[in-house]
């Protein structure tokens, strides 16, 4: 049985229901049917079907039925070779089964939730509400981060420097990150925000950019420019990723000593993240061939950075990344030119 909501109702969450017992499906009808799309199955070979055939926002699954158990069809649902769509599916079980040992089985089998009966109306609809938001934030912040690595695609093919040599530096950021503390979240934003380095150079006139000799100083002040048109593609957003690229962006070209642009920071009034991309941008850049250089050895690029402490460089970050140099080396192996 499926129930057949009025176009205006389309865009509701669907649920897809499955319980062995007719009753158990009339009364999460009853609970549920005035929020969302709904979609039943009375045993786990239907389930699958609807499943793949319906792609449900969320799942509710009974565990003991006739056949195909519940545990067995959450197990196919979230199997590694599943299609991925469905793997992302949550789902909660419904059962009369509430000792810790079948719960346990239950959350190891890929469930997200687990709801007792007899059922609670609103226990119910508390659970697949939070489960449903969850799933819209995962996707808003996919979303989010898939626009950030399309915006810093977009810089790279303004450039003269490969698509590895910003996945190298993003990766050493990464790295630098996880040593200064960072959890991964935080090392993961700083490394899909340090791909954002330089998409101000979108807003570079090809003269400019492209240009094989000397810049003139006009043409230089509006190559320096790039930082501030970066923040301003960006823009200002609450997602955490957003900010910090817009961080990065603006003030990747500020050095430790104050020298740098476009504000004259200095020290720690450079943001954290800036100073990390600064330098893992500039060590991939010395140790990378370019049209105009070949690259140096990672000896004599350490040597510079060392030498730029101080001065270009956090001098704490150059001594953190050259303790790292094997896992740095390690990246520069696997993303090679």
């Amino acid at each position: 049985m499926t129930d057949s909501p009025d176009v205006a109702d389309d865009r509701r969450p669907k649920l897809l229901v499955v319980d062995d017992e007719p009753a158990n499906l009339q009364v999460l009808r009853q609970v549920l049917q005035s929020r969302y799309r709904l979609a039943f199955a009375r045993d786990g070979e239907k389930a699958l079907e609807l499943a793949a055939r319906e792609r449900p926002d969320l799942i509710l699954l009974d565990v003991m039925m006739p056949g195909l158990s519940g545990l067995e069809v959450c197990r196919r649902l979230k199997a590694p070779d599943a299609d991925a769509a469905l793997r992302r599916i949550p789902v909660i079980f419904v059962t009369a089964l509430a000792d810790p040992e079948h719960e346990a089985e239950g959350f190891a089998a890929g469930a997200v939730d687990y709801i007792t009966k007899p059922i609670s109306a609103p226990i119910v609809l508390a659970r697949v509400r939070n489960h449903l938001s969850l799933v819209a934030a995962d996707e808003l912040r996919a979303s989010r981060l898939a626009i950030v690595q399309c915006l810093g695609r977009a810089g790279e093919y303004r450039d003269n420097e490969t698509g590895r040599h910003v996945l190298r530096m993003s990766h050493f950021a990464a790295v630098i990150g996880r040593r200064l503390g960072m959890s991964d979240a935080e090392a993961d934003d700083l490394l899909n925000a340090a791909a954002m380095h330089d998409v101000g150079k979108i807003g570079i006139a090809d003269a400019v950019l492209l240009k094989p000799g000397k810049l003139t100083p006009e043409e230089w002040a509006h190559m320096r420019s790039h930082p501030e048109m970066g923040a301003e593609i960006i823009g200002e957003h609450d997602a955490r990723v957003l900010q910090m690229a817009r961080r990065v962006a603006l003030h990747h070209h500020e050095k430790w000593d104050g020298s740098g642009y476009p504000h004259g920071l200095a020290g720690e009034a450079i943001p954290l993240e800036a100073r990390i991309v600064a330098l893992c941008d500039v060590f991939d850049a010395l140790t990378s061939d370019r049209p105009y250089k070949k690259a140096w050895p990672v000896d004599e690029a350490v040597a510079q950075l060392r030498a730029d402490a101080g001065k270009h460089f956090d001098p704490t970050l150059v001594e953190l990344f050259v303790a790292e140099l094997p896992q740095m080396l390690a990246i520069r192996e696997r993303w090679a030119d």
